[in-house]
Order: structure tokens, then C-alpha cells, then sequence
């Protein structure tokens, strides 16, 4: 199979069941957003592969998140191929494969009151970066709010792809902090030597 087609070469993209609409059009953007935050979650998840903890619950609590990461990715291959349809194909598409589902949006839910239920959350706007696994989670979580923005043109009525975004972001929040254990925040910054 060639990666290159050159269908492309006049600004234009193929859309899932048929179709091709300008490369600048609302759908391609607001996958193009979720394809990044998936590539961002992806880093994260990389990392956190990479880190090796001392302690075994340390182990167990990097295999979960590594696990909660894939599922994440997975959802958001559900969410381009939902972003990527054209309204008049949305019958075609499969709840959970290629549609996202109400069910997904509650999933992350309880895995966000699951995790926040594990630190003392932060009153306070926190600074991005004491770990590099909560930095990388901290930058997917910026991608996934673009992507959400960008999906407000694209997504159909009745679609749950916004949601699923909003609470992604959250949870991504949630696993930033839960992964730096004690947050720097904005007030904290300034009490640091030399801050």
C-alpha cells in the first residue's frame, strides 16, 4: 500500500463512507485536534512506560495508569471517526467503535471520582511540569480542550463527542495531579527560593 495517494494535492480530504470536503473544513480540523491529543496521550503514556518505580505499589499504580491511557487512546480513534463522518453517513457508524456513547462520557466520570478520591486536590491554579508524566498529561489535556472547541463546528446534533471531550479533559487534569503527588501551585511558586 503507498501512503500517498495524491487525492490530497488539491486541498481536499476523503471523509469516512464517502465524500470529500476542504482540508480547512470543520471536520478535518476537529479530528485533526483529537488526532494530536491522542498522539500527546500517547507521550504520556510513553513516559510513564519508560519510569521504572522502586516500590510495587508504585508499579501497580504506573501499569493502571498506562492502562487508563490506552483506553483513552481507543476512545479517541471512536471520537475522530465519529468527527470524520459526514452528517447524512452518521447512520452507518457503530456506537462505542465508530460513535462515541453517553456510556463512555459516564465511564470517565467514575475514573474521575475514582482518581480525585487518591490525593487532596489543589484550591488553586496549579503550575504544569513536577513530573514529566504530569507535564505530558497536563499538555494532552490543553490539546483535548482545543479539541473540544474545534469540535463545535464538526460535531452533529446529538452527538456525544463533546462531552466525551469536556470530561476527558478533566480526567487528564485528575491524572496530572494524582501522578505529581504534591502540586506546585501559583501561591507556592512565589514561597520558593528564588521565586
Amino acid at each position: 500500500m503507498d501512503i500517498y495517494t495524491r487525492k490530497g494535492d488539491d486541498g481536499t480530504t476523503g471523509l469516512l463512507y464517502g465524500g470529500r470536503v476542504r482540508k480547512d473544513d470543520p471536520r478535518p480540523a476537529a479530528y485533526g485536534d483529537v488526532d494530536e491529543a491522542q498522539s500527546a496521550v500517547g507521550i504520556a503514556r510513553a513516559h510513564a512506560s519508560a519510569s521504572v518505580p522502586l516500590e510495587a505499589h508504585a508499579v501497580d499504580a504506573t501499569d493502571e495508569l498506562i492502562g487508563l491511557l490506552i483506553g483513552i487512546e481507543r476512545d479517541l480513534w471512536v471520537a475522530m471517526a465519529e468527527l470524520a463522518t459526514a452528517e447524512g453517513n452518521r447512520h452507518k457508524l457503530t456506537a462505542g467503535t465508530s460513535l462515541v456513547t453517553q456510556s463512555m462520557v459516564t465511564d470517565l466520570e467514575t475514573t474521575i471520582d475514582d482518581v480525585m478520591g487518591r490525593f487532596e486536590a489543589p484550591n488553586e491554579f496549579v503550575v504544569p511540569g513536577e513530573t514529566v508524566v504530569s507535564a505530558h498529561l497536563d499538555l494532552a489535556r490543553t490539546i483535548v480542550r482545543r479539541a473540544e472547541r474545534s469540535s463545535l463546528a464538526a460535531a452533529d446534533d446529538g452527538s456525544f463527542v463533546i462531552a466525551y471531550l469536556n470530561r476527558l479533559s478533566d480526567l487528564l487534569w485528575a491524572l496530572a495531579r494524582w501522578q505529581e503527588g504534591n502540586s506546585l501551585t501559583t501561591r507556592s511558586v512565589e514561597l520558593r527560593p528564588g521565586g
